[in-house]
């Protein structure tokens, strides 16, 4: 049908050449894209891939360097969000961008209300919302009552209709169903294939495998700011898939083996033991359990719950189900980073610049916050400690350049992150959580710090290891649980950890 479909009709949408540069980094190299009407047609890539950046530069949010866009074989140039819906290119983000304190037929209409001698005509209002929610969406709420009065799959709707009222061409959906649960995610499905039907072309970003299968009809995948491909969603396999995305081919990857250090602890004591624990909309219930001395990977692709996993072993976020068990004892109390802390959980986030370092202290304060933070702000660490520690990790780490007085916002990503670990490290934790440990930082300094997590593990540190490149979760993971769609599908160990047969269940499906 799609083949006949391109030989009928030319597409609606069309980027071609589009080249995006931003200060130090090329986001989009020379890529392009196309959007038939009456298709769903899925953009994918990991983290980086420049999804987000090809969205803006469709919506006039950035101006595009080089290429060119046409819509209905036109081409055209956009300045601005409000230019974009103008033409005929309207968005629904994740968060939904409409006013809760208005009523749901003010949002749909905010702006272009029907007016009479410079006064708004609520009941002509009131009927045009109602009748465009019915017969588009076959949604039927009362329109007079606040947004903020209906779930979060009403709230999508309404801005979906809010895009239809001005007369989209283009709809862009991005990630909309992430705060939804099944029976929201199918509603919102059905109001998709009917607008598909209608002639409506839909532009949907997600990472959940599942749902792109569910509801494309096509498949554009990049790649670190290139074009990968375009693929019709029934004649691409998910093995397929997620190779195109994490980028090489099954064959072509090496399982490049880290000097193993001599083991001084045996893994048979229990560090840390999730039973059940999951938080409502973030990732389902799940059970793990950490040996002393183990490092267990997290596999998966972006938005398949990796950081919605740690964070509750950290208590960044707080479980709804379930309890952690620390050593044999019930933590279920941890609900905040600091009891977590005390538990001796450490936890080196993935967003090192927001969550990560302070960037207008030192080295040196940096280092010692966490352990100051543990003996409270009136037990103060001497400087001569503070001092001692620094010089400590500082050599230990090989933080260049090794000057504890330093700013840590003046040195390289490599090294920054190497002052967050000395951070946790020096607390002593049982339980260190490296989310994204390597992200950004050059091949030398990824391979020492890969070092070190094989190191603390032979002296008995238990580790939770994410990251987005398999063959690093795969060099220096004991375990690796799977994650997909926010469910942990899978634990492997020994002979399973293999970059095929972990792909595979990443992909999950038939391939699993």
């Amino acid at each position: 049908m799609l083949r006949e479909q391109e030989q009928i009709q030319k597409p609606i949408l069309q980027m071609t050449g589009i080249h995006k540069r931003f200060p130090g980094v090329n986001a989009l190299t020379d890529v392009r894209f196309r959007l038939f009407p009456g298709e769903v047609h899925a953009l994918m890539g990991e983290n980086g891939a420049g999804k987000s950046t090809l969205i803006k530069l469709l919506t006039g949010v950035y101006a595009i360097d080089q290429g060119e866009v046409e819509l209905e074989n036109r081409s055209i140039t956009i300045h601005s969000p409000q230019e974009a819906q103008e033409i005929g290119i309207s968005t629904v983000y994740q968060e939904v961008n409409l006013c809760p304190n208005l009523s749901v037929a003010e949002n749909i209409f905010i702006g272009r209300e029907p007016r009479r001698f410079g006064r708004i005509q609520w009941k002509e209002m009131h009927l045009r919302a109602e009748r465009l929610l019915l017969e588009r969406l076959q949604l039927q709420i009362d329109v007079k009552l606040p947004l903020h009065a209906y779930s979060v799959a009403i709230q999508q709707l309404v801005a979906i209709a809010r895009a239809l009222n001005i007369s989209a061409k283009v709809l862009i959906l991005d990630e909309p169903t992430s705060s939804l649960d099944r029976n929201e995610v199918g509603q919102l499905f059905q109001v998709m294939n009917k607008l598909k039907r209608e002639g409506l072309a839909i532009l949907f970003v997600t990472h959940f495998l599942d749902q792109v299968y569910e509801i494309s009809d096509r498949i554009t995948i990049l790649r670190s700011g290139e074009f990968v491909g375009e693929y019709r969603a029934s004649e691409l396999s998910r093995i397929d898939l997620v190779t195109k995305m994490i980028g090489r081919e099954l064959e072509q990857l090496e399982n490049l083996p880290i000097a193993e250090p001599e083991r001084m602890v045996s893994p048979s004591k229990v560090t840390a033991e999730a039973t059940g624990l999951g938080r409502s909309g973030a990732i389902s219930p799940f059970n793990l359990c950490i040996m002393k001395g183990e490092v267990v990977g997290l596999a998966g692709l972006l938005g398949s719950g990796r950081t919605e996993f740690a964070r509750l072993f950290f208590g960044a976020d707080r479980a709804d189900y379930g309890q952690l068990q620390m050593e044999g004892h019930a933590a279920d109390m941890i609900s905040s980073p600091r009891q977590a802390i005390n538990q001796g959980v450490a936890f080196c986030s993935e967003n090192r610049k927001t969550e990560g370092i302070i960037d207008e202290l030192s080295v040196k304060e940096n280092i010692i916050l966490a352990l100051q933070a543990t003996r409270g702000w009136f037990k103060t660490i001497s400087r001569k400690k503070q001092e001692e520690y620094a010089d400590s990790f500082i050599k230990a780490l090989n933080i260049i350049p090794p000057n504890p007085n330093q700013l840590v916002k003046n040195l390289s990503g490599g090294n920054q992150q190497k002052v967050i670990l000395a951070r946790w490290l020096l607390t002593e934790p049982r339980l260190l959580i490296l989310d994204e440990p390597t992200r950004g930082i050059d091949i030398g300094a990824k391979a020492e710090i890969q070092k070190l997590v094989r190191s603390l593990s032979a002296k008995g540190m238990s580790v939770l290891f994410i990251s987005s490149e398999l063959e690093e979760v795969l060099r220096v993971s004991d375990r690796i649980a799977v994650l997909r769609d926010r469910k942990k599908v899978k634990e492997m160990r020994d002979s399973e950890l293999n970059q095929k047969l972990v792909m595979q269940a990443i992909a999950g499906g038939a391939e699993e």
